[in-house]
């Protein structure tokens, strides 16, 4: 508990640092232009959600590069002085720099007119946001550096509520469902156990609320440890295609794995079904759910305790980290298939190519696109 309060109040209310000498920077200070008026008015959510295009001074100097970022969707248009300079021509991440395109324009009273418009929507200008200079690496040896790198600042607030929330899911577990809680979480057990004994060994039905709040449980912990591997919600395309949310709202991302995990565990159970008809070995599907359960269970009690390593050491050694987070990932997935293999190895040979055949369909072609999703950054 002091460990967590330490963290909170280490927290700094800044989103983004930068080095002193950028001087190039984009705002939040968004501009529209009423329909009955021909001057620029400060942007209001709640009073323009209506407008397409916004507006927004700034001043260029043409000492230093001007790169911003943003995600933008199929068609969004940035205008500099009324001056198309870019069009997204599909659904991405971008980086631009606007000092290249502000040459050949005249600045109004030293600044430059920055227009982000979209012909459906208006845009998401949640999403712009400044790239930190870097060093010139072709620099001689002790020369200083022109300017360094910060590391963008990550909101962890978000993080520590929903490592308190997992807490209180697996005490509530822990107290209302001891008998399920022991037989889930017994090493001996997992280790040494037949398959046909696990999860349902105490014969509840799927759908049982303690079965449903260990299921939750564990989604909100890989969601917790996918959207530290994924701090910056633009560089996954997936996510960023279905919701253009800014990269600050990381409650959003977390909600949104959550649901994403917990239905892709619960429906695992029918694609199992329907694959099962399709091969002609419906007698393996309970064996192999069962144990495919019981061992992602039992291995995400580990997850918050790398979440824990996240929030403490993350900002020290973040590539360290990342790499540490992505392993346990792959492992939990991995390990989870290799169960799978052996405990249906135990009924049938796999050796067999109608049941190999099976597996790979049911378990290793999903787990190679989780790991493209999860681990391997785009």
């Amino acid at each position: 508990m002091f460990l967590l309060l330490f963290i909170v109040w280490q927290v700094p209310v800044q989103g983004q640092v930068l080095p002193l000498e950028q001087k190039n920077t984009i705002t939040g200070n968004w501009l529209v232009q009423p329909e009955e008026g021909t001057q620029l008015v400060p942007y209001v959510a709640s009073q323009h959600a209506r407008y397409n295009a916004l507006h927004q001074w700034l001043p260029i100097t043409q000492a230093q590069p001007f790169n911003i970022a943003f995600a933008a969707p199929r068609d969004l248009c940035l205008f500099l002085n009324n001056r198309l300079i870019f069009k997204a021509d599909s659904t991405a991440n971008y980086t631009l720099n606007l000092a290249k395109y502000s040459g050949g324009t005249e600045p109004v009273e030293g600044k430059y007119l920055l227009t982000v418009w979209h012909p459906a929507q208006q845009p998401n200008v949640k999403t712009f946001r400044n790239v930190p200079l870097v060093a010139d690496t072709r620099q001689e040896n002790g020369q200083r550096p022109f300017s360094v790198q910060m590391r963008e600042y990550v909101n962890q607030n978000a993080f520590i509520l929903f490592m308190l929330m997992i807490g209180l899911i697996y005490g509530l577990l822990r107290v209302s469902y001891p008998a399920d809680f022991k037989s889930q979480f017994d090493l001996n057990r997992f280790l040494h156990a037949s398959p046909t004994e696990g999860l349902y060994s105490v014969g509840k039905p799927v759908g049982a609320v303690s079965n449903m709040l260990f299921v939750l449980a564990f989604s909100l912990s890989m969601a917790l440890l996918i959207a530290a591997i994924h701090t910056n919600v633009q560089h996954v395309r997936l996510f960023n295609r279905l919701f253009p949310v800014s990269e600050a709202d990381i409650t959003t991302k977390i909600l949104f794995y959550t649901l994403l995990i917990f239905g892709i565990v619960l429906l695992k159970y029918v694609f199992l079904k329907v694959m099962a008809f399709v091969f002609g070995l419906g007698s393996l599907v309970q064996l192999q759910y069962r144990e495919f359960l019981r061992s992602l269970l039992f291995m995400g009690l580990f997850l918050p305790l790398v979440m824990l390593l996240y929030l403490s050491l993350n900002m020290m050694m973040p590539e360290t980290i990342l790499l540490i987070s992505s392993l346990a990932v792959a492992l939990l997935l991995v390990i989870t298939i290799l169960r799978v293999f052996y405990a249906v190895n135990k009924k049938a040979s796999v050796i067999n190519l109608h049941l190999f055949s099976y597996l790979c369909a049911t378990e290793v072609i999903p787990l190679a696109i989780m790991l493209e999703l999860i681990v391997f950054n785009f």
